[in-house]
């Protein structure tokens, strides 16, 4: 693997300083809960353009080398059909660096950015699901874990053959009773009377690399004085230690099937207190976070596969033909080329900067990538049904590869957090800031009748300003910035109309975070064109994204239009009563 210099690490640290530094330390999504466009979270936009040349350079020639590898040495296909990642794939990356690709050198990685890791990520994930998975279940949230809150001793003695691929990492959560309810751990972490260490016992599953990983953070509830259920502590563990007990090596699944996702007992296993990773009682912070890291690689590796859709819809469209015409002459065929386009670009823009917002040094972004993961991997699962319709029967068959593309992208509506549990939660993060305001202003106004809540609240929003001094995209911003405010407005009558019931109308709740996922991916794709007619790129490039990005900002435009008249014309307690008849548990 080529080794930088002194000078040439010293520029792009240089580079780096500018790139990741300034206005974009902020997150920007919980503030469309109130009505807010704050440009100087995200403009401007970091597209590869704008880079500084030194990083464009590394990152360029780290892609190049993890594409032909992928293409010469990653038989996606017979991964699948065998169920199997071969040892010398997962070498080979080691050797390229991509298993400690954001370490530090010093720990024996590469020290790259989050941007260029998920540059790398997209390469990966649009070649080999499997593949992608396997990497990003290593390094964005096993690996990362002991990077973000390891001791220096714990760094010591395991980052450095994480990262160069002599050990393989995972991250053991799941359990039969705590998947998405993250809170529900039930395996338990007993002190020893003399405070040295910990007895662990419990059961994990569904846990990729969990048959095959060398180290494992493993989260377990320890005792606490304030709490008669515990706290999620994370600890370090390794297979070797007595009772610990791999129950199955390689689960039989519907998709992903080159991962090994393993499950596994701990039987009064003893972790000694050194193996803690980071404060007592905070496991679930430290699952969080990585969770965040885990879901922006995640957006890469679905916007690579529906940019390989992509190029195969076109491909077919323009080669088969029925009806005298060839596929690419039917409007319907254009419209499922068109709409993913404009969604990969939109997918493609959030990811990026994401990527950057956390390269910048930000403390919040959890908002920011769990609208990621759902948006992408949503976009994903109908660009890929677009794929095998435009394909058609040659499409179905195992010659080709879109059944297990299909097969593969189901996954990522469940895995790192279920999509409508994602969407419920981007909700009520955003709507709790709205509902404390709300009962502020309430509680600070004597005599303030309830029913008269609303028009007060009414009065605090109105649409945001959105500057933009390009005349292509002006209608777009007042368009934009029209649904902001409809937006505010909505999450205002939300907390009004349900109070604390809002907790439990995840009919209002996906809704609202479907509209606040799609105003952020609007406004990611509203920056990224401002930046594109800033930067210097060729014209006939220029117009396609213009003209990509354009309509993209159309149909999130029709969706939340949708979506905010759902909020206020429904049929819920229909839905829920028909459901409970069937359910045999209305009379």
């Amino acid at each position: 693997m080529a080794t930088l210099t002194d000078l040439e690490k010293q520029q792009i640290a240089e580079a780096e300083e500018i790139l990741f530094s300034g206005p974009n330390k902020e997150g920007f999504a919980k503030d469309l809960f109130f009505g807010k466009f704050r440009a100087a979270s995200i403009r401007p936009f970091p597209s590869f353009a704008s880079l500084p040349a030194e990083i464009r350079s590394r990152s360029e020639a780290q892609v190049a080398r993890v594409r032909d590898f992928c293409q010469t040495k990653i038989d996606a296909a017979k991964i699948d059909r065998e169920a199997l990642i071969p040892d010398e794939v997962i070498r080979g990356l080691a050797d390229l660096g991509v298993l400690g690709m954001t370490v530090s050198s010093e720990c024996g990685g590469q020290g790259l950015s989050q941007y260029e890791y998920c540059r790398v990520m997209e390469v990966i994930g649009g070649h080999c699901a499997s593949t992608g998975v396997f990497v990003n279940a290593h390094h964005s949230i096993g690996l990362r874990a002991l990077e973000l809150f390891g001791t220096q001793e714990q760094k010591k003695r395991w980052m450095r053959p994480l990262a160069n691929g002599e050990k393989i990492a995972a991250f053991a959560l799941t359990e039969p009773e705590a998947g998405s309810d993250a809170s529900n751990v039930q395996t338990v972490a007993v002190p020893d009377a003399d405070g040295r260490g910990f007895t662990l016992t419990g059961e994990k599953r569904w846990i990729t690399n969990g048959g095959i990983a060398d180290v494992l953070t493993v989260m377990a509830r320890t005792p606490d004085p304030a709490n008669p259920k515990g706290k999620i502590t994370a600890f370090l563990v390794t297979p070797d230690m007595p009772g610990f007990k791999v129950l199955e090596t390689r689960m039989e699944k519907c998709g992903i099937r080159g991962t090994a996702t393993g499950r596994f007992s701990l039987d009064n296993v003893y972790v000694p207190r050194e193996n803690i990773l980071g404060p007592i009682g905070k496991g679930l912070r430290v699952a969080l976070t990585v969770f965040d890291f885990g879901r922006t690689t995640f957006g890469a590796c679905c916007t690579g596969t529906a940019k390989y859709c992509l190029e195969q819809m076109m491909a077919r469209a323009k080669s088969r033909r029925q009806f005298g015409k060839s596929l690419a002459e039917f409007e319907l065929v254009k419209r499922k080329i068109s709409e993913a386009a404009a969604d990969i670009y939109a997918m493609e823009s959030a990811t990026y900067h994401t990527a950057a917002l956390i390269d910048s040094g930000a403390d919040d972004y959890m908002v920011e990538t769990a609208m990621i993961k759902v948006f992408a991997s949503d976009q994903l699962w109908r660009i890929v049904n677009d794929t095998l319709q435009v394909w058609g029967g040659a499409g179905f068959f195992t010659d080709q590869p879109f059944e297990r593309m299909m097969r593969d992208a189901r996954l990522n509506l469940i895995g790192e957090g279920a999509n409508d549990v994602l969407r419920c939660f981007i909700a009520m993060v955003g709507l709790r800031g709205v509902g404390m305001e709300l009962k502020g202003i309430y509680e600070g106004v004597k005599g303030f009748r309830p029913q008269s809540f609303f028009d007060a609240g009414k009065m605090l929003r109105r649409a945001p300003a959105i500057l933009c001094p390009h005349d292509v995209l002006r209608p777009h911003a007042r368009d934009l910035a029209k649904q902001i405010g409809a937006f505010a407005h909505a999450c205002q009558a939300a907390c009004i109309r349900h109070q604390e019931g809002i907790l439990n109308r995840q009919f209002v709740q996906a809704r609202i975070g479907d509209v606040a996922t799609e105003l952020f991916m609007a406004s990611c794709v509203f920056a990224r064109v401002i930046q594109l007619l800033e930067d210097d790129v060729p014209d006939s490039q220029q117009q396609l994204e213009i003209q990509t990005g354009v309509l993209y900002l159309n149909l999130a435009k029709r969706r939340n239009s949708e979506r905010l008249k759902a909020l206020a014309e429904t049929f819920d307690d229909q839905s829920v009563k028909v459901a409970d008849m069937w359910l045999g548990e209305a009379p």
